[in-house]
């Protein structure tokens, strides 16, 4: 690892006007720099900022404060009976020592576990730009089938965030020009030609609270992951599935896929194509077949097109029945 300042931030304004990098629970940012990933020449601790809280808001949604752990937020009881989707994505990542330190900002800013990133005498377009991408013709078992270019096929690492994008959250920043709100949909980034760009923050800016609408799916919701096994394991392919039923007919419907695309994948077209329909396996694997109907497999990971349709199907399923 190599010398670096480090100072803590008394409030959001300091941590903003220090010009560091962020530094939380650490339990990725750490590993990156032992690896020589990532060499940030200050790091700013703000863990002392008042960013622990979980609030109700006007509108009947909930917000999760940035500096809140993975492990408090999943048993809060709040979470546990309202977004029940969300729980059990965040129990489903990392273990219960991470949980308890990875915090719900840090969640979002995790960057890909692609061997070729992690290996610095490899070529990586997100590490290095216009260094090339060792995994598109390497061993790419674990990476991308939607939303890939030639410059970058890696995968969002993250459990929670497949579960955000469902529930149509919202990320709240502040930064050097003030605070602003990003939609969920809009804040990771597809690699195109730039893939060291993970999201859409502008520099400096901090993450400090995440807002869940007050849309109830609390009674028809489901997260499937699967892994290479079933401890401590990223994604091979997982599916956020939240419904609204009505007299039989689905009212709404919300599909977030997790380990096949560079963010949180979804396709407001296949939500929409649902609406009205009677929950069905058939209908489930439609919709399977269409939010997939662009996927470019890899060399070496072409199951994942069969695995992520019986996901889908197994989620939106397990949803309709309430499991």
């Amino acid at each position: 690892m190599r010398p670096f300042a480090y100072e803590r931030a008394a409030s959001v304004e300091t941590a903003v006007k220090a010009r560091g990098q962020f530094i939380a629970g650490g339990t990725n940012l750490l590993d990156l720099m032992k690896a020589d990933v990532q060499t940030p020449g200050r790091l700013v601790d703000i863990t002392r900022l008042p960013l622990k809280q979980i609030a109700e808001r006007p509108d009947g949604g909930l917000r999760l404060g940035a500096l809140l752990t993975n492990a408090a937020t999943a048993r809060d009881e709040r979470i546990r009976s309202r977004y029940p989707l969300l729980a059990k994505a965040i129990l489903a990542g990392a273990s219960p020592q991470l949980r308890n330190l990875a915090t719900n900002g840090g969640n979002l800013l995790q960057r890909t576990r692609c061997y070729y990133f992690y290996d610095t005498a490899t070529p990586c377009n997100k590490r290095l730009a216009g260094s090339g991408c060792g995994a598109l013709h390497g061993l790419n078992r674990i990476h991308a089938i939607l939303g890939a270019s030639e410059q970058c096929v890696a995968v969002h690492p993250s459990d929670m965030c497949v579960a955000l994008a469902a529930l149509n959250a919202t990320v709240n920043v502040e930064g050097p020009g003030g605070e602003r709100a990003i939609p969920f949909a809009d804040f990771h980034r597809l690699p195109g030609e730039t893939p060291q760009l993970d999201n859409n923050l502008q520099e400096h800016e901090l993450i400090t609270s995440i807002d869940l609408p007050p849309d109830d799916f609390s009674a028809h919701s489901s997260y499937i992951k699967t892994r290479d096994r079933n401890s401590y394991a990223f994604a091979l392919v997982s599916a956020a599935a939240a419904l609204q039923l009505a007299n039989g007919k689905i009212v709404q419907a919300r599909l977030a896929l997790g380990g096949v695309a560079h963010k949180p994948w979804r396709d407001l077209d296949v939500e929409h194509g649902l609406k009205g329909k009677a929950p069905s396996r058939e209908k489930f694997r439609e919709a399977a077949d269409a939010i997939l109907k662009d996927a470019k497999p890899l060399q070496h990971n072409s199951f994942k097109l069969e695995l992520a349709k019986r996901v889908i199907v197994r989620a939106l399923e397990n949803a309709a029945e309430g499991i």
